[in-house]
């Protein structure tokens, strides 16, 4: 990326190297406030040794991210305004992404100092509404929230919301299954001393610590991709608009479906096709959280899908495709596919072979550059070996009355490790946090081994609190650095 910087005004250069520095670091205090919660149970249970349990976490923390799929990355960042999206290269992009990393990661460390487990997925997402909202009122005042994507911020609400039941309640019926299965008395009794576990127990824990830290990263480490991406895309858009690794017979693909495309909306146009800049707009418009389709949408769908066909016929490869029209293509792409996917989710699909068409182009502008990949599963593993001990002390002896047994804390990492993974594959953002120790919190009442009560409000407290403070900080972050970039004109 380097290379790249000498292309661009050095103030530029200064605020790309710092939002993607805030991004690492995000993703840096991701690591030791979250994935601590998967050390917990090897060390209190004296599976490993404490400083090989991080080492080994976050070894896995990195692999987990490289090999992670992008479909996170990409959930997160539908949640974002589709005008801040399209335009993340002025002035309101730049103060968005400066906004969501220095919210997160105020409330991150601070929940951290005082041992609390909080979700860094709640917190970003809290972010991520709080700028939602101050960028419909600053822009249009009369539509409080019309900028925010409510539909996709309560599928994403509902698996947070879900998770830790899901946690708590299957991690405490894993253990009494146990307890009728298997018979053997250590597995439910508090370690003796320092004296590691059988070899039989102790490779399951080790075991599920290492899927745990594993799914974390295939989870977790795509949140702070997906906002590297945004940030590349808008500082570096003859770069980072497109994905230029395309190859000539995915081009000559596209292409394809596009002609194809056309014949369909063409069967449900009027004769007056509008201009590009009105279909655009019509696009736009539909995206929106209160978007509706409106009769002339297939025209406008027709328009811009003939441009994007026109921008890219003759090309065998996205690399000689002049650097001005990459940004423009991207944004073609994006509200092409994204109105199949609105259009899709409502039932009012008119072919399902647009769906196929959606998926190719998708890959044109869904992609993460594996430097991303690298740098982010660095800073996430890094991350995980620094700063650990103050969650896992919580977990491990503030959660429960008695000390944490086998049994418990193979059945949490169980759990969490299922659930974690599952929601990687169908690209849900849970929060690792909530599974682990709600996983925890159910071992220790199915376990009657008693509750630390004051632990737990205060957990739910950081719980509760997270959407609204960080909705709170998003909003008045995204004002005040929008504010400070329109003041130093570099809009």
């Amino acid at each position: 990326m380097m290379h790249l910087l000498d292309a661009v005004p050095a103030s530029t250069a200064f605020f790309l190297l710092l939002a993607v520095g805030l991004a690492l670091s995000f993703e840096f205090v991701n690591g030791f406030h979250d994935t601590a919660n998967a050390v917990a149970t090897v060390i209190y249970t004296h599976s490993l040794r404490a400083n090989f349990a991080v080492v080994w976490s976050g070894c896995w923390n990195l692999i987990g991210v490289l090999s992670s799929s992008g479909a996170v990355a990409f959930s997160i960042t539908a949640l974002l305004p589709i005008d801040l999206v399209l335009n993340v290269g002025s002035a309101a992009g730049f103060a968005m992404v400066f906004a969501l990393l220095i919210s997160a990661i105020i409330w991150n460390l601070g929940t951290w100092y005082l041992g609390l487990p909080a979700s860094s997925s709640h917190t970003l997402i809290g972010a991520i509404l709080g700028v939602g909202l101050a960028h419909s009122m600053m822009s249009d005042g009369k539509q409080l929230g019309g900028g925010v994507n409510w539909a996709k911020a309560g599928e994403v609400a509902t698996s947070m919301f879900v998770s830790p039941l899901v946690g708590f309640g299957c991690a405490a019926l894993l253990l009494m299954l146990a307890r009728l299965i298997i018979k053997n008395p250590d597995l439910y009794r508090p370690p003796q001393g320092n004296q590691p576990p059988p070899l039989w127990i102790r490779g399951i824990l080790v075991l599920t610590c290492t899927g745990v830290s594993f799914a974390h990263g295939s989870n977790d480490g795509q949140k702070g991709m997906g906002l590297i991406l945004l940030i590349l895309v808008g500082i570096l858009p003859a770069s980072y608009a497109i994905n230029l690794a395309a190859t000539p017979d995915e081009v000559a693909a596209i292409v394809q479906m596009s002609n194809q495309a056309d014949t369909i909306f063409e069967q449900h146009t009027s004769n007056s096709l509008p201009a590009p800049e009105v279909a655009s707009s019509n696009l736009s418009q539909f995206l929106k959280p209160r978007g509706v389709a409106s009769a002339g949408l297939y025209d406008s769908m027709r328009v811009i899908n003939g441009r994007l066909r026109k921008t890219i016929n003759g090309y065998s490869n996205f690399r000689d495709l002049p650097e001005k029209e990459r940004s423009d293509l991207r944004s073609d792409i994006y509200l092409i596919s994204e109105s199949i996917n609105k259009l899709q989710k409502s039932g009012s699909l008119i072919n399902p072979a647009l769906l196929q068409y959606k998926t190719g182009i998708d890959h044109i502008t869904k992609f993460i550059p594996f430097w991303v990949k690298l740098a982010v599963a660095f800073a996430l593993g890094l991350g995980t070996m620094i700063g650990w001990k103050r969650i896992v002390v919580t977990v491990g002896e503030k959660i429960g009355k008695e000390h944490l047994t086998y049994g418990q804390g193979a059945a949490a990492e169980l759990v969490a490790m299922i659930t974690i993974g599952a929601a990687d594959i169908y690209g849900l953002p849970v929060s690792t946090t909530h599974v682990l120790s709600s996983g925890v919190a159910g071992t220790m009442a199915a376990n009657h081994s008693g509750l630390q009560m004051d632990t737990l409000r205060n957990l739910a407290l950081a719980w509760v609190m997270t959407l609204p403070v960080c909705i709170f900080m998003g909003a008045a972050l995204f004002a005040l650095v929008l504010n400070m970039v329109l003041a130093l004109g570099l809009h």
